[in-house]
């Protein structure tokens, strides 16, 4: 991916390259035009002097050489006229000096006469780079100028936009603070500020609608299966029943407890895609597993045991750290290998790796972590335990790994 960079930079680099790419254009065209009519002015000079020189032969005045700029010679036959750059050394300069040169040949008065004028052209020269550099300096002065007053001006011009791109930044769903945006005479600006209150209004309407049904339905599922429950119960210890009865009514128990259960995972992926989980401390993660071990022993399940290298401690809400906690070692039990087969549980000053005994690794372990998936068909499973695991990290950036070594399921966790 191409390194990012601000939208004034942006655009004051292709100013700033535009500019560049103009001024030497610009210049090296006036450089070649300017040559060119200084080339066609000195040769004008050349003509002009060739032709006063021949009409003075031609009206008998005496001519006379003057080296290097005149020169004229009597000369046996005619060629033709000769038009060139020499070099010549000039006395009066004691230096070798570039000239233009233009040689003709006439017949005047019955003599065959060769006439040879010449003009400097290095005062040329320096008349045109003078021209050229004057030129890029007035320029690149311009340039500059110009350069600033719009960098100046783009940033007063787009100021609203960045202004409400903080306030883009700073939005948030759970936060009772309106939105306040900036309004700009930039008609795109204003546009784009009206759309952004009207979507940000909608979202945060939308989202409120669902929170609240999400709690709404939550509350409706469970008061009816607790009328269920109730019921269920007064048929129990009211009635006579006998096995067969007593094992359905058990069935419905369980179902009842799972639909509970589900109801109440359910609810907390819901709260966490809703960033409802706003409580942030520190906890102290090995204190908590120990609590943990100590209620699942508490249970029967003597087989967890846990190693800590250093202190593990994490900044999250204390609650889902609870469910985070509880939902690794309820899936390692769950899915062990065996009750007596131990559960080994990890921690460092940034890691925690949970493993269980495992007969074979998984099927489909790339989908583990997707709600509603059981690589088993045990009744007790939901299926939500290891999704909200996933959602949970995904929440705080923390990076969740499962691996098959050993015969073990090992689930990792890297907090930093």
């Amino acid at each position: 991916m191409s390194k990012k960079i601000t939208l004034i930079k942006k655009t004051s680099k292709t100013f700033l390259l535009t500019g560049f790419v103009l001024a030497f254009l610009s210049s090296v065209a006036l450089y070649f035009y300017t040559k060119y009519l200084l080339k066609n002015e000195v040769e004008e000079v050349l003509y002009s002097t060739e032709a006063r020189v021949s009409d003075a032969l031609k009206h008998q005045n005496i001519i006379y050489s003057l080296p290097p700029v005149t020169e004229v010679e009597i000369v046996k036959t005619l060629k033709n006229k000769l038009l060139k750059d020499t070099i010549i050394y000039d006395p009066s300069q004691d230096e070798m000096e570039l000239f233009r040169e233009l040689s003709t040949f006439k017949k005047i008065n019955g003599a065959n006469y060769k006439i040879t004028v010449r003009n400097l052209v290095v005062e040329s020269e320096n008349f045109l780079f003078a021209i050229v550099l004057s030129n890029i300096i007035i320029f690149l002065l311009a340039f500059l100028f110009l350069f600033y007053f719009n960098t100046k001006r783009n940033l007063k011009l787009w100021k609203p936009f960045f202004m409400n791109l903080e306030q883009m930044k700073r939005f948030s769903l759970t936060s009772k603070k309106m939105l306040t945006l900036v309004e700009s005479d930039v008609l795109e600006f204003s546009e784009l500020k009206n759309e952004i209150t009207l979507l940000t209004n909608k979202v945060k309407t939308d989202y409120e609608n669902l929170k609240q049904f999400t709690e709404n339905i939550s509350h409706e599922i469970q008061t009816p299966l607790a009328i269920i429950q109730a019921k269920i119960d007064n048929l129990i210890n009211e009635y006579d029943i006998n096995d067969k009865q007593f094992s359905q009514v058990t069935s419905i128990q369980k179902d009842i407890q799972r639909l509970k259960q589900l109801n109440k995972k359910i609810t907390i992926l819901t709260k966490i895609d809703n960033n409802q989980f706003i409580n942030i401390e520190n906890v102290q993660l090995t204190v908590l597993i120990n609590e943990k071990i100590k209620n699942f022993k508490e249970m029967q399940f003597t087989n967890i045991l846990h190693s800590s290298k250093q202190e593990l401690m994490v900044t999250m809400d204390s609650y889902l750290a609870d469910i985070l906690i509880n939902n690794l070692i309820s899936n390692a039990i769950k899915h062990g290998k065996k009750r007596e087969e131990e559960i080994l549980i990890y921690t460092t000053e940034s890691t925690l790796t949970i493993s269980n005994f495992g007969d074979t690794a998984l099927v489909n372990p790339e989908s583990l972590f997707l709600r509603f998936y059981r690589e088993s068909k045990a009744a007790q499973s939901t299926g939500l335990g290891l999704a909200i695991v996933k959602k949970i990290c995904d929440f705080y950036g923390f990076t969740l790994s499962y691996d098959y070594k050993e015969q073990k399921h090992v689930f990792s966790i890297h907090f930093k």
